[in-house]
C-alpha cells in the first residue's frame, strides 16, 4: 500500500489510503506498462469490499473457511506454541475475523496491536473489539504496514512480540516483494518474537480456477469494479460491459493470474490520457502465489525466518505457520 511514511500513531481518525493524485500516478503508470498493470489494492472502495466479503462465502472459495477451520480447531494449540504475555501485531488488520478466535484463547494477552492504512475503519474494528473482548488491551495503530512502522511502547510484562499475518496476504506479492516484506515483518516481531502466517497451498488446477472463476460472477464483478472505481474518481472512460474476467494458473510461477481482457479493440480515456487496446488484450490486476511447504520455507529463509510450528486442514490445502528468526539473522 502506498501513503505516509508517517510510523507510529494511534491517532485512529488518520488515513493514510492514497489521495487522488496518487491514485491517479499509479493508475496510468500501470496503463503505460507492458504487460498493462493496476494495482489490486484499488480493489477495495466500499463496493469492491463488499464483493470481497460475498467472495468468502462462496463454496468454490475455500481460502477463508479453510483458514478459519485451521485456526477454530488448533486455536488452544497455538496459544500455547505463541506463549503468554505476548504483544500481538496484526498488519492490515482490517476486522479482525480471525484474530478473535486468537483473542478467545489468550487468557495472558499483554497487549493487541492493530495496524491498517484507515484511521477510520481502524478505529470502529477496535471499538467494536473493546465492546467484545473488554480484558483486552487494543492499540490501534495507523500506519502503511509495507513502510517503516514504530510501535507503541508495549506493556512492562510483555514477553515477546507475534505479528499476525493471516489470509494468505503474503501471495498477492511477488517473490522479491514477499521477502522484503516479510524482512519488515521480522522487524516488527525483534528479537525472540515470532510470526503467525497463513498461506494457500499448491492445489489441482481446477480446483484453483473454481476459486477464482466462481459460476456466480462474483469475482468477476469484483475485479470489474477496479474499473468502475476508475471511471467514478479519475473521469474514466472504461466500458466494463466491453471487458472480461480470467484467472488462470500459472503453473510456472506458481499463481493465479486474476486479468481484465478486452473483447475488441478500444481506446480509453484516464483523466487526460488515452489508453489503446487490441482485442484480446489483458490487464493484470492481482497475483495470488500458492506454495508448497519448501518453496514457502525457501521464502521464509530469505526473510531470516524459519518454520517452527505448522497446522493445516485434513486436505493439506492451506497452512498457519509459526515462523521464528534465525538465530544468526535476527
Amino acid at each position: 500500500m502506498r501513503g505516509s511514511d508517517a510510523t507510529a500513531s494511534s491517532h485512529a481518525s488518520a488515513d493514510l489510503s492514497p489521495t487522488r493524485e496518487e491514485m491517479l500516478e499509479d493508475v496510468v503508470s500501470g496503463l503505460r506498462s507492458a504487460p498493462k498493470t493496476l494495482p489490486s489494492k484499488y480493489f477495495y472502495d466500499e463496493v469492491g469490499s463488499d464483493l470481497f466479503d460475498r467472495i468468502t462465502e462462496l463454496d468454490e472459495y475455500y481460502l477463508t473457511r479453510t483458514e478459519t477451520g485451521i485456526m477454530r480447531r488448533h486455536a488452544p494449540e497455538i496459544v500455547r506454541a505463541l506463549g503468554p504475555n505476548v504483544l500481538l501485531i496484526e498488519p492490515g488488520a482490517g476486522s479482525g475475523a480471525k484474530t478473535r478466535i486468537l483473542l478467545e484463547q489468550m487468557q495472558n494477552l499483554a497487549a493487541y496491536v492493530p495496524i491498517d492504512i484507515s484511521g477510520e475503519h481502524l478505529a470502529g474494528a477496535a471499538e467494536r473489539l473493546r465492546r467484545d473482548h473488554p480484558g483486552v488491551r487494543i492499540l490501534p495503530l495507523v500506519a502503511d504496514f509495507t513502510r517503516s512502522v514504530t510501535l507503541p511502547k508495549p506493556p512492562p510484562a510483555t514477553t515477546r512480540r507475534v505479528v499476525y499475518f493471516p489470509g494468505s496476504t503474503i501471495g498477492n506479492f511477488r517473490p522479491l516483494e514477499a521477502v522484503r516484506l516479510l524482512g519488515r515483518i521480522r522487524s516488527l516481531a525483534g528479537r525472540g518474537g515470532a510470526v503467525l502466517i497463513g498461506f494457500d497451498m499448491v492445489k489441482p488446477r481446477h480446483l484453483l480456477y473454481a476459486a477464482y472463476n466462481d459460476r456466480r460472477g462474483v469475482t468477476a464483478r469484483f475485479n470489474l469494479n477496479v474499473l468502475a472505481r476508475i471511471n467514478r474518481e479519475l473521469e474514466g472512460t472504461f466500458d466494463l460491459d466491453a471487458f472480461e474476467h480470467d484467472a488462470p494458473f500459472n503453473e510456472r510461477a506458481s499463481r493465479v493470474e486474476m486479468h481484465l481482457v478486452s473483447k475488441r479493440r478500444q481506446t480509453v480515456r484516464v483523466a487526460d490520457e488515452s489508453f489503446d487496446f487490441d482485442c484480446g488484450e489483458s490487464i493484470l490486476t492481482e497475483y495470488s502465489h500458492k506454495y508448497t511447504p519448501d518453496s514457502f520455507a525457501e521464502l521464509a529463509r530469505s526473510a531470516g525466518l524459519q518454520s517452527a510450528r505448522s497446522w493445516t486442514d485434513a486436505d493439506g490445502a492451506f497452512c498457519v505457520q509459526l515462523l521464528e528468526p534465525i538465530p544468526e539473522i535476527s
